[in-house]
């Protein structure tokens, strides 16, 4: 016990800087999050299927760079995520984003599945509403 207490005091640059970057990115998504849900379209999960890019076809290798860094940042969310479970951090939360940024099979129906709960889909109604945003459209 007492080689950890002298890390701890050993380290506490470390600590503080550690804790200080955990609070700044817990409240950048606090903010950020209602942003980030009022850009959702309307109708985007009005269909089963995803809706292909037009980036995809206009700028292909434009699209390529975007989608290599965006999964590779995502990854890089998901690992950190992973460490957070064990160190300070929303582990959980850092995690969500991650797999939200990745592309990966079967992505899309299980975003719409986990967003199309009534218990979900009223808190994204909520959160789009505080930026004066229609809500998500959904089946009839």
């Amino acid at each position: 016990m007492s080689e950890i207490l002298l890390w701890i005091t050993g380290n506490q640059e470390i600590l503080i800087t550690i804790g200080l970057v955990s609070a700044i990115v817990f409240f950048a998504s606090l903010v950020s999050l209602p942003w980030l849900v009022a850009m959702i379209p309307t109708d985007y999960f009005m269909s089963k299927k995803r809706q292909r890019s037009p980036w995809k076809d206009k700028f292909p290798a434009i699209w390529f760079f975007i989608f290599i860094g965006k999964n590779m940042i995502g990854y890089l969310m998901l690992f950190a995520g992973v460490l957070m479970l064990f160190l300070p951090g929303q582990g959980l939360l850092t995690m969500v984003a991650g797999l939200m940024m990745m592309d990966y099979p079967g992505k899309f129906s299980l975003e719409r599945r986990v967003a199309l709960t009534p218990s979900i889909l009223s808190k994204l109604n909520w959160l789009r509403s505080t930026v004066k945003k229609p809500p998500l459209e959904t089946e009839k």
